[in-house]
Formats: C-alpha cells, sequence, structure tokens
C-alpha cells in the first residue's frame, strides 16, 4: 500500500493524521483505512502522543468511499481484518476503541466515511465551505460507519433522519447549529484551529483527559446510571497519580501544571 495516500507526523504530543488524495477528492480507498487504523494504534499506544488530529490536504475533506475498492469487502460482510496494534477508526468494536481523544478538520466536500469519522471523533472544526452528507442511499446502500448509530445522538432523531434518509446535504451553519460541529472558521483556518484545540488537549492532565472520554462514551453507551456509578471508583486510581498531585501543588502555587501521564 502507499503511505503517500495519507500523512502521518507527531507535532509534539500530538499525532497529525493527513487524507493525502487531494486528485482524487481524498476518496477514501482500503489502503487508506488500514494506514488510518496504524496511526489510530500509534496515538494508543506511544505515552508521549496525548491527542490526534485529522485533516485533510487540498480544498475537500473526502468525497467518500472509494466504492469500487470497497465492494469486494462489504460482500464479505465483514470488516477487514486489522494487523496487531492497529486500533479501528470508526468504532465497530466499542471495547477496543481509542482511548485517548481526536480533533478533526473539515473543509469542502466531507461525505459518508468523512463524516462518520468525524462522528468517532470528539472535537470537530469545520471551514464555513465545508458540506457534509451522508449519500450512501443514493448508492444502493446504507451507512455502515456509525452515522445510522450516532448521528442522532449529535443532532437528534428527527434531524438525523432528516438526512440519513434523504441524502441531503448539512452545511457549515447548519451544523453547528445542530451540535455536529464545535466551530466554524473561515476556509484555510480550520487545521490551525484544531491544532490549537488539540494542543490545549495535550496540556491537561492526560489520566484525567482519558478518563473523562471513557467516562463520557460509558454514559452514552451504558446509560447515565453505570457511569455514575463508576464515577468515584474509577477516580480513585487517578488520585494516587503524580498528575493529581501536581495538580494540587500547582493550583496552590498558581502556576500552570505540568502533567507527565503517570
Amino acid at each position: 500500500m502507499s503511505q503517500e495516500k495519507m500523512i502521518v507526523e507527531k507535532r509534539g504530543a500530538v499525532l497529525l493524521i493527513g487524507f493525502n488524495r487531494p486528485e482524487k477528492r481524498n476518496a477514501f480507498d482500503v489502503d487508506m483505512y488500514f494506514i488510518l487504523a496504524e496511526a489510530f494504534g500509534r496515538l494508543q499506544a506511544d505515552p508521549d502522543l496525548r491527542c490526534g488530529l485529522v485533516y485533510s490536504v487540498g480544498p475537500h475533506s473526502t468525497s467518500g468511499l472509494d466504492l469500487a475498492k470497497w465492494a469486494a469487502i462489504f460482500a464479505k460482510g465483514e470488516p477487514p481484518q486489522l494487523p496487531d496494534g492497529s486500533v479501528e477508526p470508526f468504532g465497530w468494536n466499542e471495547d477496543r476503541r481509542l482511548g485517548k481523544p481526536v480533533v478533526m478538520a473539515a473543509q469542502g466536500i466531507c461525505y459518508t466515511v468523512g463524516l462518520e469519522l468525524m462522528l468517532a471523533c470528539d472535537i470537530r472544526v469545520a471551514a464555513s465551505d465545508a458540506r457534509f452528507a451522508q449519500i450512501e442511499i443514493k448508492r444502493g446502500i446504507f451507512p455502515v460507519g456509525g452515522a445510522t448509530v450516532r448521528l442522532m445522538n449529535e443532532i437528534g432523531w428527527g434531524n438525523a433522519m432528516r438526512y440519513l434518509l434523504t441524502g441531503d446535504e448539512i452545511t457549515a451553519p447548519e451544523a453547528l447549529r445542530m451540535g455536529l460541529v464545535q466551530e466554524v472558521v473561515e476556509p484555510g483556518r480550520q487545521f490551525d484551529r484544531a491544532l490549537e484545540l488539540a494542543e490545549r488537549v495535550t496540556k491537561q492532565a492526560p489520566l484525567g483527559v482519558r478518563a473523562s472520554l471513557a467516562s463520557a462514551r460509558t454514559a452514552r453507551i451504558d446509560g447515565d446510571r453505570v457511569a455514575m456509578a463508576r464515577l468515584i471508583t474509577d477516580l480513585l486510581p487517578i488520585m494516587k497519580s503524580e498528575d493529581a498531585a501536581e495538580g494540587l501543588k500547582a493550583f496552590l502555587e498558581r502556576r500552570e501544571a505540568d502533567f507527565k501521564g503517570r
């Protein structure tokens, strides 16, 4: 597979993961899926990496799945088998999802797999020219990267069905209004703003960040009662960490904490 289809590079404590097929409107083929899963595995395993940032090179995030390349995969009725060390990026298996946060920057066309990857990420920044859509029903199939599960949680049942069942586009302002994205910026600013947010995440206590993410996911998947019952129990090992001591010390000394993730 060609690594040139994706750009994966470390910048401080952020792992940058870029779609790099602008000549194909960043159409997402099977090679890119494996590279993305490998990158998520790297983010998961490297203690020096605290946040990921998914972005795209060129005017468009992605035109969606390179369906001709995926047809044979879908015909088998099961996800591709990933090598050891990779992390499935769309969260088909919630028990093995990436445990660190990911920010995504979107611009131009962001269809099908692009929107579903955005839904699997945690913070989303869109350029004002971004357009989102799940158009699988126009191709004779339906979304299988999580949109049918996650979109309703983000924008409500009626809004989700409005777009899932018509294939219509969601504009950036409408995405912001519904809570699908958290910020809309001028085209060309989406990467920089997403990086600013990712870097802010990396300055916080890594154990606390991961625990916050895990607790919120538990609430969404298993319900409020389960998540509430685990709060104090899950806090206990963190209270014994060096970072918790550093956080208290920094508070008393009125300075920014220097967290180590242990």
